[in-house]
């Protein structure tokens, strides 16, 4: 399955070290007035080299588009654009092809698949999310034609996190690209260079909030707008963990503290607190829809590791080349991209 969405269609190709990487958005609004720079700003906010931190591996990440739109509105036909690899360092995988990397897809692609490409990591690299920052930035400038807003922030860094009062959406923070408590962001920033330091590597949660999303937006049952979401950020490499609203705080509460008191304020109906996240029974509730992504550490980590090879041999290796020490503030525009085309996969129904 290389595409996304329902109404508005994502389809994805190309790999870590292919010539381009690319994709196909179909189903987007005609007539609609594109912000070429907007999408430039989104891609660089994923873009490696950001960070000492995050790999140096250095793309210029420009999208080039070649199809859909005309004079810089869109025309109704399938928006086609590529992402050039310009700098694929494949010589760095040579070794390891014969290997299966301890936390990578190397085993299960090569069972599925009979085949891999071995050159960091082929189609199951992160590299692939930039063709998703793309579409999401389309995506975004729809939805805030709506009113619609999408804000997504580094939360926790390993342990070091801004949970108070047992409520993990509370006083969240951004981590190395601050929001208002340095204090909690230099916390973090210590963790990914103590990790640095041990030639090892460290995940994180990213926490999101989309304003704006009116009430009734989302499907009961089998396509509820949580299902949805939680659908998206687990197809974005090494995410591990979804939850929305108080997630699984709730578990923990009681039905008193948990429900959600309706109020009517100003002649509109809402909820007093958010415990829901903004979605009841699958469907908008017309508050802030709020959500946390868990992210694991990057697999790939300059220590000796045990393994076998393809033939069952055991084997040591260890990781040479451009890695992340810690992806998680690149994931921010990832998360934000996914929500963005989820979100307006609804509202263009």
């Amino acid at each position: 399955m290389n595409c996304f969405g329902k109404n508005i269609v994502l389809t994805t190709f190309g790999e870590s070290h292919s010539e381009f990487i690319g994709g196909v958005l179909d189903g987007f609004p005609s007539n609609f007035s594109i912000d070429f720079e907007a999408i430039n700003s989104e891609l660089q906010r994923r873009k490696t080299g950001n960070f000492s931190f995050t790999s140096q591996r250095k793309e210029n990440d420009c999208a080039q588009f070649i199809s859909g739109i005309f004079e810089g509105k869109t025309t109704g036909a399938p928006i086609a654009f590529l992402i050039k690899n310009s700098d694929a360092q494949s010589a760095d995988y040579e070794e390891l092809k014969n290997i299966y990397r301890n936390g990578h897809a190397d085993f299960t692609y090569q069972q599925k698949y009979g085949i891999r490409d071995y050159r960091g990591g082929g189609r199951a690299s992160a590299r692939e999310t930039a063709v998703r920052v793309v579409a999401g930035a389309l995506a975004k400038q729809f939805l805030a034609t709506k009113g619609i807003f999408i804000d997504g922030f580094v939360s926790q860094i390993s342990r070091c996190h801004s949970r108070e009062g047992g409520n993990p959406l509370k006083n969240e923070v951004i981590a190395g690209l601050t929001r208002n408590d340095n204090t909690l962001t230099q916390a973090m920033l210590q963790e990914i260079e103590t990790a640095q330091k041990n030639s090892n590597s460290v995940g994180g949660v990213v926490s999101c909030v989309i304003k704006g999303v009116p009430a009734g937006v989302g499907e009961p049952i089998y396509d509820k707008l949580q299902a949805r979401l939680a659908y998206a950020m687990l197809s974005i490499p090494a995410a591990k963990g979804f939850e929305y609203g108080c997630g699984f705080e709730s578990a923990k509460m009681l039905g008193s503290e948990m429900n959600d008191v309706f109020v009517c304020e100003n002649g509109k109906i809402q909820t007093k607190t958010n415990n829901c996240g903004g979605i009841l029974g699958g469907i908008s509730t017309g508050g802030d829809i709020v959500f946390r992504v868990a992210f694991k550490p990057a697999s790939s980590i300059a220590q000796k590791q045990q393994t076998v090879d393809i033939d069952g041999n055991r084997q040591e290796y260890k990781i040479h080349g451009r890695h992340d020490v810690c992806f998680v503030p690149r994931a921010v525009p990832v998360v934000e991209a996914m929500a963005a085309l989820v979100v307006a996969d609804f509202i263009v129904q």
